[in-house]
C-alpha cells in the first residue's frame, strides 16, 4: 500500500502543476505592455527553475525531462565544465582547445561582465514569444501578437524590417553563434549559443581586438551590441537539451529549439511562432526566396522533424502555446 500512496502523491504534484499552467493560459492573456523588461529582468540568476515540476514522475512526459537543477548560463562561478559535457561539446565541431578553456573563459569575463549570481535562482519574467524563422510566418499577421509579449526571443539572422506585420518589430533577446552573428540595437540581449570554445574566444575578440575573423568560415570580426547585456549559454545546458529533449536525434539541437527550451525554463508563459514547414511543406526562412527549401534538413546536423514533434507535444501538454 505504501508504494500506491507514493505513486498517487507524485501524480497529484505533476497534475496540479499542469492544471495550474492551463488555468494561467485560460485566465491570463499576453500583456500588451512593452515596458516590463527592466522591471522584470530575465535570467539574471545562476540557474533556471521557473515554472513547472517540483517532482519527477515516470507518469508525466514533461516532468521526466524537465531538470530544475541545470545551469542555463555560463558565469565565472560555474565555469568548471564537467568532463563528460566537455568531451561531448568538443566533438560537436571538432575542437581541440579544451585544455585552454578556463583561460578562455577568464579572458572573456575580463572583457564582459559576468551575469549576476547573488540573486534568487530565477526572477519570474512573464510572457515570452519565441519567434522561429520558418517561412510559415509569411502572411500570418502575427506581428502584433508577438510584440504584445513581455519578451521577444529571436535567433540567428532573423529579419524584422519589412516583415513587421507577420513577425513583429520588437526583440529583447537575440540568440546567435559566430557564423550567424548580426549587429544588434540598444537594449537587446545578445545570447551566445557556444557550439565550441572558439565561439567564446570570438565573442571576446568581437568586443575588443577583432582578431578572430574566421572559424570554419568568415565571421564578423567586430560586433555592435551592448556588451553589458550579453548572456552566454552554458554547454551543460546544451547537453541537457540533447540528452533529455532531442534524445540524440541530430548531432546537436538547433538554435531555435535551444531558444525554446531556454524560454520554458525562464518564462511563466511561452508562445512559439515560426517553427516547421510552410503550408506547402517547404522548410525555408520567411525573408528568403525559396530556392533550396529544406536544404538544412539534409545536413544531418539537426533533426527538424523530431524537434517539431517535440514542440507539438509541449503544446499538447499545455507548456507552450504553438501558433501555426
Amino acid at each position: 500500500m505504501l508504494w500506491k500512496k507514493k505513486l498517487w502523491s507524485t501524480l497529484v504534484v505533476c497534475l496540479g502543476v499542469s492544471l495550474w499552467n492551463i488555468y494561467k493560459l485560460v485566465n491570463t492573456g499576453p500583456s500588451t505592455s512593452s515596458h516590463h523588461f527592466e522591471e522584470q529582468p530575465m535570467m539574471e540568476g545562476k540557474s533556471c527553475n521557473c515554472n513547472r515540476c517540483t517532482e519527477l514522475s515516470n507518469l508525466d512526459w514533461f516532468c521526466e525531462r524537465f531538470d530544475t537543477s541545470v545551469n542555463c548560463l555560463l558565469t565565472l562561478e560555474n565555469s568548471e565544465i564537467p568532463s563528460g559535457v566537455l568531451q561531448w561539446w568538443l566533438k560537436l565541431q571538432r575542437s581541440n582547445d579544451g585544455s585552454q578553456l578556463q583561460e578562455i573563459i577568464k579572458d572573456l569575463f575580463d572583457i564582459l561582465p559576468s551575469p549576476a549570481t547573488g540573486v534568487e535562482d530565477i526572477v519570474q519574467c512573464g510572457t515570452c514569444a519565441v519567434v522561429g524563422n520558418s517561412g510559415r510566418l509569411r502572411g500570418s499577421k502575427y506581428g502584433e501578437k508577438i510584440d504584445s509579449h513581455n519578451f521577444v526571443l529571436r535567433m540567428n539572422t532573423a529579419q524584422t524590417a519589412g516583415f513587421e506585420e507577420d513577425v513583429g518589430a520588437r526583440t529583447t533577446h537575440h540568440f546567435m553563434y559566430p557564423e550567424s552573428a548580426m549587429n544588434l540595437g540598444p537594449d537587446i540581449h545578445l545570447v551566445l549559443v557556444p557550439f565550441k570554445p572558439l565561439d567564446l574566444k570570438w565573442l571576446a575578440s568581437a568586443f575588443s581586438s577583432g582578431e578572430i575573423w574566421r572559424t570554419y568560415r568568415r565571421v564578423k570580426p567586430f560586433l555592435k551590441a551592448d556588451k553589458s547585456k550579453v548572456l552566454i549559454l552554458n554547454p551543460v545546458f546544451l547537453k541537457y537539451i540533447q540528452d533529455k529533449w532531442t534524445m540524440h536525434y541530430g548531432r546537436y539541437p538547433s538554435t531555435g529549439f535551444i531558444t525554446l527550451i531556454f524560454a520554458i525554463h525562464t518564462c511563466t508563459q511561452v508562445s512559439a511562432f515560426g517553427f516547421g514547414a510552410d503550408h506547402n511543406g517547404n522548410w525555408h526562412h520567411y525573408w528568403e526566396e525559396n530556392r533550396a527549401a529544406g536544404a538544412f534538413r539534409r545536413t544531418g546536423v539537426h533533426d527538424a522533424i523530431i524537434e517539431l514533434q517535440l514542440i507539438e507535444r509541449l503544446a499538447a501538454a499545455g507548456k507552450v502555446s504553438f501558433y501555426k
